[in-house]
């Protein structure tokens, strides 16, 4: 069996971080291991507390997952500060770590800014070159381009210029903020458009997390990353329209929902 390891933070309600990445390897055929950057007191309502690990524990942590069980693909989430991504990186690096996916959890869907400037640094000039994929959405991708996104046009532009700067591929993804469910895939010096099904489902906590984590699994198993991506867009779009609705807020999907009562 293939292994993925996800380096993120922990959601007490489980529909997003370590947990949702945990559920997504699973049932996408991969052994799932997990190193936690911070424990979160969350629902589907909002972030009420934050225990961030100490950078020490996090480097065990690693060391642990690296040298019994090897993973075959590394999921990274939300890191809060530039001391933790300078662990992750050393790390990965001290490790080989291949097939890399770098989820850029930078802006909230309120728009506010999750990272300080010193931790988008970190993250733009140590762990991005690590990566063979970055996830950004919208407002991610207009920090990492410092350009504006307004358009289907200026996803592509933006694309090219992350992907150059940092030497990897880009998964810039739409939202319905710019065109319904469609991302943009800049691999390989060129771009291709990869369509999705808007699903009119309110509940999408933790979409990011899940797509990422799918996308890596799919690596570990070894599918080209034009593949592993249109199979993990495949996979979220079946877990939301699963219309699984939990909680008072922004609920989770079903991670589950293909997988068949006994």
């Amino acid at each position: 069996m293939k292994t993925a390891l996800t380096i993120a933070g922990s959601d007490s309600s489980g529909g997003a971080g370590i947990q949702a990445d945990i559920k997504t390897m699973t049932v996408n055929g991969v052994f799932a291991m997990s190193a936690i950057t911070a424990l979160t007191a969350q629902n589907t309502t909002g972030v009420f507390d934050i225990l961030e690990v100490p950078p020490k524990f996090l480097e065990e942590q690693i060391d642990a997952v690296f040298t019994d069980i090897y993973p075959d693909a590394v999921k990274i989430g939300m890191v809060s500060s530039a001391e933790l991504i300078g662990v992750i990186a050393k790390k990965l690096k001290e490790y080989k770590a291949e097939k890399v996916v770098v989820d850029p959890v930078m802006v909230a869907t309120s728009g506010a800014r999750l990272l300080k400037d010193d931790a988008v640094d970190a993250l733009c000039n140590q762990l991005l070159p690590l990566a063979e994929l970055v996830t950004p959405n919208i407002p991610e991708a207009e920090i990492l381009s410092e350009i504006k996104i307004n358009c289907s046009k200026d996803m592509e532009k933006a694309s090219e210029i992350i992907g150059g700067k940092y030497g990897c591929s880009v998964l810039c993804k739409g939202g319905h903020s710019i065109n319904d469910a469609n991302d943009y895939l800049w691999h390989r010096g060129g771009g291709s458009w990869l369509e999705g099904k808007r699903i009119n489902n309110p509940n999408t906590h933790g979409t990011g997390c899940t797509l990422s984590s799918a996308i890596a699994a799919n690596l570990a198993k070894g599918q080209p990353i034009e593949l592993a991506v249109k199979n993990a867009k495949a996979y979220l779009s079946g877990a939301l329209a699963d219309m699984l609705d939990l909680g008072k807020g922004s609920g989770p999907m079903n991670h589950a929902f293909d997988i068949k009562s006994v």
